[in-house]
């Protein structure tokens, strides 16, 4: 393992796991960490759940798991340069998704509002669920049994009144701290991959054109050195090279910042580092660009009229899905029927959360249309 810098999450000085195990020898507990997350259902259902486009609309277009990898690859190369755990970055990166619904950010809302009497949805805290409880695989405890530190870098967001219930891992959210550096920058590689490739699909779904793109000076700067360079390229080719220079800008400038602020701070060790503002940034002027393609995708793309009509006929499902399940949970999957007799809204909440896009419109049939078999 190469060195790593003072400040950076030691897996031999790790807070440890809620349940003690044996050494992971001759794995570092990170690399058990990212292996456990590789080896759970609820990473494998990534492939078959969506980012904006409804997994059965194109072949092409980036899952949840896909999305996962590239934050992932992005997040290594972060941590390469910056004396990181890289196999930290890599598990936060593989996991952050793993507590998404299905149809992406129309299904966490649509799920959060009928669990609104219940304490509500959000993705962060369900990831944080999946790896502590929902996942069935090991004799000697429910979950994956996660390091403190994986399981803090997946915890991105979380209420006050969420936190004060989670223990050790909501403390830094009470005593207004920050995570690892590793954690944040797994946090930004998140972003950085979903923008770039967001506009890579809405391209290729032909939602989004060139033209309109051309108005957002981050992606304007890169079209043009690539058409300089490159006069003739043709355009699937035209999209790729400028998508991949603005993300190797953000990259660079994230390490650039990033080491500034490290220059600045002289934290000396993570204790110190926590106590920190966030040190993993952008400069200010590229942040600015990169809110401005944010606020672009959201007005052109997610906004636009056939994402919206397929978001509206997927949170009518997951509403009628909630309704049927709460209003007679013998409908639900027997394993499901033994945990709502404690918590029956949270019980529907977990399956239907743990659902793949294509799963969710199978079993919406299988409860409403009379001719489709159970």
């Amino acid at each position: 393992m190469p060195d790593l810098a003072p400040y950076a999450a030691h897996s031999t000085k790790s807070r440890g796991r809620r349940h003690p195990e044996p050494p992971a020898v001759p794995r570092s507990e990170f690399q058990r960490d990212r292996d456990r997350i590789i080896h759970s259902t609820a990473f494998r259902r990534l492939e078959y759940k969506t980012q904006v486009f409804v997994n059965h609309e194109g072949d092409l277009f980036r899952t949840r798991l896909t999305h996962s990898l590239e934050v992932a690859q992005i997040g290594r190369t972060l941590a390469r340069v910056l004396d990181l755990d890289e196999d930290l970055i890599e598990t936060v990166a593989l996991a952050h998704d793993l507590g998404h619904t299905p149809f992406g950010h129309t299904g966490q809302d649509a799920l959060n509002d009928c669990m609104k009497d219940h304490g509500g949805f959000e993705h962060n805290l369900q990831s944080l669920r999946v790896v502590d409880e929902l996942e069935q695989k090991y004799a000697e405890f429910d979950g994956l049994n996660l390091t403190f530190e994986a399981r803090e870098g997946i915890l991105k967001h979380c209420s006050k009144r969420n936190a004060e219930k989670l223990g050790d891992i909501g403390q830094r959210f009470l005593a207004g701290q920050q995570p690892s550096l590793e954690a944040q920058i797994a946090n930004l590689a998140d972003e950085i991959a979903y923008n770039n490739h967001d506009v890579d699909d809405g391209l290729r779904s032909g939602l989004i054109t060139l033209e309109q793109l051309e108005e957002v000076v981050l992606f304007r700067r890169h079209l043009d050195a690539v058409r300089r360079a490159y006069p003739d390229l043709t355009d699937r080719r035209l999209i790729h090279e400028t998508v991949r220079r603005m993300i190797n800008t953000l990259v660079n400038d994230l390490i650039a910042q990033t080491r500034a602020n490290l220059a600045t701070h002289r934290p000396a060790d993570l204790d110190e580092l926590r106590r920190c503002p966030p040190l993993a940034a952008f400069s200010p002027a590229l942040l600015e660009e990169h809110l401005a393609l944010k606020r672009f995708l959201f007005q052109n793309l997610y906004r636009h009229y056939r994402v919206v009509r397929m978001s509206e006929k997927a949170r009518r499902l997951i509403r009628d899905l909630f309704s049927a399940f709460t209003a007679e949970p013998r409908l639900l999957p027997p394993e499901f029927q033994g945990r709502a007799e404690a918590d029956l809204a949270r019980a529907v909440c977990d399956y239907i959360a743990g659902m793949t896009d294509r799963y969710a419109i199978l079993e919406h049939r299988r409860i409403f249309d009379i001719e489709t078999t159970a």
